[in-house]
């Protein structure tokens, strides 16, 4: 779990809604016939990703679906950037392994009730009137997934290489965005449901800001250890949040940010993390907690849930 500590200065993240409510969904029940596919053994799962394509291919249309929302936002100060029609590119990060799965495929590939798990927030960006292209960073073998759903987007798709690690895939990214595009937005496959509502407030706050990042207040009591596993101290929770994805940054300062830690030697664990070390300031739009990362057969289970609560 990435955190990050807030000086006591600073103010509570924003909604881009005037009210503190989260706004109520209502949860229609998902059918999608033969293609709900449940895992009960994980270790012997033995499906391809091509036939799991195959099967997602007989759903004439993609998987839809509205979630709960569980966190509150903080009061909004009035402020509201618009965020152009076509202005984002979109980097979907699909190059992972999974291992922690324990599956024969990467862990954003294998069916959630029918439909690989990185075409959930492939289609939620999709539709969305402010994304220009999506860039996905993956493995060449697996881009007839996403191919194969060209005819049910009304976006760009561009592929670009995964590299050795997160910043090496990110980069790969944001050399083939559209030199036009005024805000870069990176997500992990791995979250399938994230909320289009969230999407739209933290593209607001990195417009305004130059750097956003959805986040969640910490909900764990988290104590600072020494090497050798001894509490140092234990840290306010009231300060700290769990980093969730999209994070959105202006493409001419995230690629500064690539000079300067690419110059330095450095290696950052999520997107904004590169921009923290140009002193740039970061903001976090207050996000929900079903946006979990699908990592082990758990999340598999609890993601099933949350789309389909009646089963």
């Amino acid at each position: 779990m990435s955190t990050l500590q807030l000086a006591t200065s600073c103010s509570p993240p924003l909604s881009s809604s005037s009210s503190s409510t989260s706004p109520s969904h209502s949860n229609p029940s998902l059918s999608v016939g033969n293609n709900f596919i449940k895992f009960h053994h994980f270790r012997n799962i033995s499906i391809s990703a091509k036939h799991a394509a195959a099967k997602n291919r007989s759903l004439r249309h993609p998987i839809t679906f509205r979630i709960n929302c569980s966190a509150e936002a903080a009061a909004a100060d009035g402020s509201e950037e618009t965020v152009k029609e076509k202005s984002v590119s979109v980097i979907l990060l699909a190059g992972g392994k999974g291992k922690r799965m324990g599956a024969s495929m990467p862990k954003q590939y294998i069916p959630l009730l029918g439909q690989p798990i990185a075409l959930y927030s492939f289609y939620t960006f999709s539709k969305m009137r402010e994304v220009k292209e999506i860039i996905v960073v993956c493995d060449p073998s697996y881009t007839d997934i996403f191919e194969d759903s060209k005819d049910d987007i009304h976006v760009d798709l561009k592929f670009a290489l995964p590299g050795k690690e997160r910043q090496d895939s990110v980069y790969s990214g944001l050399e083939a965005i559209d030199s036009n595009s005024e805000l870069v937005c990176i997500h992990d496959s791995a979250r399938p449901l994230v909320l289009t509502e969230d999407v739209e407030k933290v593209l607001k706050d990195g417009r305004r800001i130059g750097a956003a990042v959805l986040g969640v207040p910490a909900k764990a009591t988290i104590k600072e250890a020494n090497s050798e596993s001894f509490v140092v101290k234990t840290l306010d929770r009231k300060m700290l949040w769990e980093m969730q994805t999209p994070q959105v940054i202006k493409p001419e300062l995230l690629k500064k940010g690539f000079e300067y830690v690419n110059r330095e030697g450095l290696e950052v664990t999520d997107d904004v993390s590169i921009v923290e070390h140009l002193k740039h300031p970061v903001y976090i739009t207050q996000g929900s907690y079903t946006n979990i990362k699908v990592t082990t057969p758990d999340d598999l289970l609890l993601a099933e849930r949350i789309l389909n609560p009646d089963t």
